[in-house]
């Protein structure tokens, strides 16, 4: 979902119910966000609490005091996941007349637990992901254009540019990549030494940095929970709690296999991704696109990062799966909507795409309502009568 449709949403969700939350990563723009919509829906009535703020912190020592003063306004609280115990007193209050709250977390719901069950029918959660292609397209390749070049050079370079740097906004707006690659050390950095401890996990961040090292390396294969814990000589048990971790702090995505009612035997583990392109290529020290055009990672890189920008212009009730059944049928992506038969999306870094062998064994298996190969260009065009090349920048 994209920030201005995301703000539209929370407004909706505002006047619904009364408590509304934002979650995605840390430096995401939870709180540039929120801000512009509390001074929209609350003019001059709203209140930002940030739980990172030892001033702020101080103020909520007895919350209750505190926060009926203000009731009629919009309480924005930042960083929720510090204070979980302040949960059952947002339910209490919001059943006892005009409370507002809009709560930031960098955690999902399943990892603030304490949310869910304090807090059902009253809340409604949504999701802030990083900056999309789609956000950025318009505005800095009018400008490009505006200084002499094509739009289409102009959009495959802002392509390029988010795909090298990532979609937080600090690290795709740095001035140059040596910027935008230090930005990210820093967030690693800072997430694995600091944050995550923030959610009661305590395991050392040396132990977190070689996972997340290695996890790098495994990027868009099938998750392999033995040979992983071998690695890092833990069991596996231990590498997927790691793994749960890094899920539902928004820094992995975990694509589940689509398994359909089809006699063929089909792989059962998931596919794992990190979420943001610029936080792999930090991973794999890929500090440039021309270092990134030569890196056997490419193929794998490319299919993340276009099956993110897939999942995120994706209608909320879509579904997302990926296919591979062991006498080699494949596709990268499928997605399943409600009344629909199965769409698939087979990712190729190239501008002359062509299907595989793998993408035509799952269109026999699948019966697909419709097929796309993603590719970095610009004009979607029909491969044959079936499958469809998509240009992700025109798609």
């Amino acid at each position: 979902m994209y920030a201005r449709d995301l703000g539209q949403s929370i407004q909706k969700s505002l006047k619904q119910f009364p408590v509304c939350a934002i979650i995605g990563s840390r430096q995401v723009g939870k709180t540039t966000l929120a801000k512009e919509i509390a001074k929209t829906t609350f003019p001059d009535n709203f209140l930002h609490l940030d739980l990172e703020n030892p001033q702020d912190l101080n103020r909520l020592s007895e919350p209750q005091l505190y926060l009926e003063k203000h009731q009629g306004k919009l309480v924005i609280i930042d960083e929720i996941q510090r204070r979980p115990e302040l949960f059952p007193l947002l339910r209490y209050l919001v059943d006892q007349g005009n409370f507002h709250f809009l709560i930031l977390g960098s955690a999902s719901p399943e990892l603030m637990k304490q949310s869910s069950e304090s807090l059902a029918g009253r809340i409604e959660y949504l999701e802030l992901p990083p900056l999309t292609l789609h956000e950025i397209d318009a505005g800095r390749a009018v400008m490009a254009v505006d200084a002499g070049r094509t739009k289409m050079d102009a959009g495959r370079d802002e392509m390029h540019a988010l795909w090298l740097r990532g979609g937080y906004p600090r690290s795709y707006l740095a001035d140059g990549d040596e910027e935008s690659f230090r930005w990210r050390n820093a967030f690693v950095q800072t997430f694995l030494e600091r944050d995550l401890p923030q959610f009661g996990i305590r395991i050392p961040a040396p132990t977190l940095r070689r996972f997340w090292q290695m996890l790098a390396h495994f990027h868009g294969q099938v998750w392999n929970a033995q040979k992983i814990a071998q690695s890092m000589d833990v069991s596996s048990p231990t590498a997927k709690h790691y793994l749960d971790i890094l899920e539902n702090t928004f820094i992995l995505r975990v694509l589940q296999p689509y398994a359909p009612n089809v006699k063929k035997r089909l792989v059962k583990s998931p596919k794992v991704y990190f979420r943001d392109s610029g936080l792999l290529h930090h991973s794999l020290d890929i500090q440039s696109v021309e270092g990134l055009m030569g890196n056997a990672a490419l193929g794998a890189s490319w299919e993340g990062f276009a099956s993110e920008q897939i999942i995120r212009r994706a209608p909320s009730f879509s579904k997302f799966y990926f296919y591979r059944t062991s006498g080699g049928a494949e596709v990268d992506l499928v997605e399943i909507r409600p009344d629909h038969r199965p769409i698939l999306y087979e990712m190729k870094y190239s501008l002359a795409p062509k299907p595989s062998r793998g993408l035509h064994s799952a269109m026999e298996d699948l019966n697909p309502e419709a097929v796309h190969i993603v590719y970095p260009g610009v004009e979607s065009y029909a491969l044959d009568k079936s499958i469809q090349a998509m240009a992700l920048l025109g798609g």
